[in-house]
């Protein structure tokens, strides 16, 4: 097929020997599938800010940190070089939580390069060679949704050891090959202990997995593996081996709401007078 712009570069350096064939389109990148250094590999192709329809960025970008003091202002103002930053720190999170996650047990692609916003990728592929399913478009016997359901739970429990949260796990990132379910897709991965939302995507992340296994076991449906994990994380008592109940009691405590808007009114006037602070500083 005709070589995608975004990976022409990659063939003229010799990273890439030939594009086989488009693999899916996606929210945030365009997937192919490619030859390189003499093995059938994925190339993952992110797309630009102005065409990508992940809409919450932001939100997921929450408490990651820049070392370099200069991209971290540019980023906060907005500015051209600012919004390039922030292009180079979505893409290259997925690049550092495959690295975090290949000393783990959670199974993930292996990573083999990011090059002008195009990662190149392990390709996983099913028993039969061809590229694996998505978890969504396989249905299993009601005995093996609770296997996998088990497994899929167990890798988030360990991306939260680390300290890690996928921010967007469903059916449609989850692969499946001969020995079972592999994560994908992990630019919008959170700092546990430094995203405000990381515990709803948490609780999110989990529901949807439950929702998919629980159209084959749905006694998974009632699974409230997220509470139960995050209690115990809060406490620094999660660890690899913790086993999960899959039970925890519902949350009856009413929220004092007007104390929130007071809080959040609060944060927001002193987050003004920072950036007050800030500009007269540079003027």
């Amino acid at each position: 097929m005709k070589v995608p712009p975004r990976i022409q570069p990659l063939v003229e350096d010799g990273l890439v020997d030939e594009v086989i064939s488009r693999l899916m389109s996606g929210k945030e990148a365009d997937v192919y599938v490619v030859r390189s250094a003499g093995e059938i590999r994925c190339a993952k192709v992110y797309k630009d800010v102005t065409t990508r329809s992940f809409k919450q960025a932001v939100q997921y970008q929450e408490g990651r940190k820049v070392r370099n003091t200069r991209r971290g202002r540019a980023m906060e103002r907005g500015s051209k070089f600012g919004k390039q930053q922030k292009e180079q720190t979505w893409h290259t999170a997925e690049v550092d939580a495959l690295a975090l996650l290949a000393n783990t047990e959670v199974r993930v692609p292996e990573a083999h390069g990011l090059f002008d916003g195009v990662l190149l990728m392990e390709l996983i592929t099913g028993a039969d060679g061809r590229v694996a399913p998505r978890l969504a478009d396989i249905s299993m016997a009601s005995e093996e949704a609770i296997k996998d359901h088990v497994t899929v739970i167990d890798f988030i429990k360990k991306m939260l050891c680390i300290g890690m949260v996928h921010g967007d796990l469903s059916e449609f990132n989850v692969l499946v090959d001969a020995n079972g379910p592999v994560i994908i897709d992990l630019p919008q991965a959170v700092d546990a202990s430094a995203n405000n939302h990381a515990q709803e995507m948490l609780v999110r992340d989990v529901r949807n997995i439950n929702n998919y296994y629980g159209r084959f076991a749905p006694e998974l449906l009632n699974n409230r593996s997220a509470h139960e994990m995050w209690a115990l994380y809060e406490k620094g008592e999660l660890y690899e081996d913790t086993p999960l109940t899959g039970i925890h009691p519902e949350d009856t405590h009413q929220a004092d709401v007007g104390a929130v808007v007071s809080e959040i009114k609060a944060v927001l006037a002193d987050e003004a007078k920072r950036q007050e602070r800030l500009s007269e500083s540079e003027n």
